[in-house]
């Protein structure tokens, strides 16, 4: 049994309140959105629709993650400039202290990620509810999150697959992977991971769903030290066979300096790609210095020279692929290493299923750049009491 001290020490990784990234009013134009529903999360909700939005246009749902507001979160990640732009909805479910102290949405409790029970009804409730007021194309809803918001996206698309055409995890977690906090955080860490099978078997059971199944994007930093990159690996493996894909990637290219890769379904449609970050911490990566620009740099929200939130709505087909104007090479050229191309053991995966992915081993961690930004983080922790 853990102490008292190691679990707070893990709970200060996983929820640090004494750094918050935007307060709420200070640049965003989301709305609340009322729904008539049995809301048995209690959570709130925000919505930002573009002038001019005609019906049957796609609609983004977003997820912030831990002592984040949905406004701040759109702040951060650009999301509702990119809206005005591509004119696409957004709908921002917002958690309440009342239900987790530290903002941080529920993706490790069983009563809040079950179909028809806790927060993950509630997301659903409003996003029928936002679908019938305004005309959106139930055959385009998305769904994206960072970190607990990243790990709560894939309890959203384990449970509603017939909901989403398509979800974005950051710096997050498997679906089913924990169902109490010590095992959220030892799956943090990448400690006791369940099998490739049993995290496939979870979303099997999850829904009556037998396909077609969502499509997956998946973003981590190879530094992140919050949620360890072998998660991203984990998630893949999760939906890999239900999308009946190779084990290896169909596609490893460099885009804007970082691993890209991509699986192709019998079809020769993208249904799974990662992104490894190349030297990151834990957060959003975006592009604030290049044009077009999406997003504010701050807590958990990391200039990383490519913008997520503008790639992942190109990979889901709901922007114009000309607003891309970096370029992509053949070759990875990083620091994030790929599996194919550089073999390594990853500590975050045990013994026991280190074969799982079907590659003899992981990707490596390259130093970082953001160890900056993780002292300050730890340095506010500290000067709060909550980190020695």
């Amino acid at each position: 049994m853990r102490s008292l001290s190691d679990t707070i020490r893990r709970l200060t990784l996983m929820h640090p309140q004494a750094v918050q990234i935007q307060h709420e009013g200070q640049v965003s134009r989301l709305r609340d959105f009322e729904w008539q529903g049995a809301n048995p999360g209690t959570l709130k909700a925000k919505a930002y629709l573009p002038i001019g939005l005609e019906g049957n246009r796609p609609l983004v749902v977003v997820l912030h993650g831990c002592t984040q507001t949905a406004a701040g979160y759109d702040r951060g990640s650009g999301w509702s400039t990119l809206a005005d732009q591509a004119q696409f909805a957004l709908l921002f479910p917002e958690q309440q202290r009342s239900n987790n102290p530290n903002l941080c949405f529920n993706w490790f409790q069983p009563g809040d990620t079950r179909r028809g029970a806790g927060e993950a009804q509630s997301i659903c409730e409003m996003i029928e509810a936002f679908a019938a007021q305004h005309s959106v194309d139930h055959r385009r809803i998305f769904i994206t999150g960072l970190s607990a918001g990243g790990a709560m996206t894939s309890a959203m698309l384990a449970a509603y697959p017939d909901v989403f055409a398509g979800g974005a995890i950051i710096a997050g977690l498997a679906a089913g992977i924990a169902q109490t906090v010590p095992q959220a955080f030892d799956r943090m860490r990448g400690h006791n991971n369940p099998t490739s099978l049993e995290l496939q078997t979870h979303i099997r059971n999850a829904s009556n769903h037998s396909g077609p199944w969502p499509t997956v994007s998946v973003w981590h930093g190879s530094a992140d030290q919050t949620v360890l990159l072998g998660n991203m690996d984990l998630i893949v493996e999760q939906w890999s066979a239900l999308h009946k894909v190779a084990r290896a990637p169909d596609l490893i290219e460099t885009v804007d300096g970082h691993v890209h890769e991509i699986w192709r379904n019998e079809a020769g449609q993208n249904v799974i790609e990662t992104y490894c970050i190349s030297g990151m911490g834990h957060g959003t990566p975006l592009a604030t210095k290049s044009a077009p620009s999406y997003g504010t740099s701050g807590p958990f929200m990391l200039e990383a020279g490519i913008s997520s939130t503008l790639r992942i709505a190109q990979f889901w087909d709901i922007c114009d692929a000309m607003q891309l104007s970096s370029q992509s090479e053949d070759s990875p050229q990083s620091g994030c290493a790929s599996q194919a191309i550089q073999p390594t053991v990853f500590a975050s995966v045990t013994a026991g299923n280190a074969m799982a992915f079907g590659h003899e081993t992981s990707r490596t961690v390259a130093p970082t750049n953001q160890v900056k930004v993780q002292k300050v983080i730890e340095d506010a922790l500290r000067n709060a009491g909550l980190l020695k």
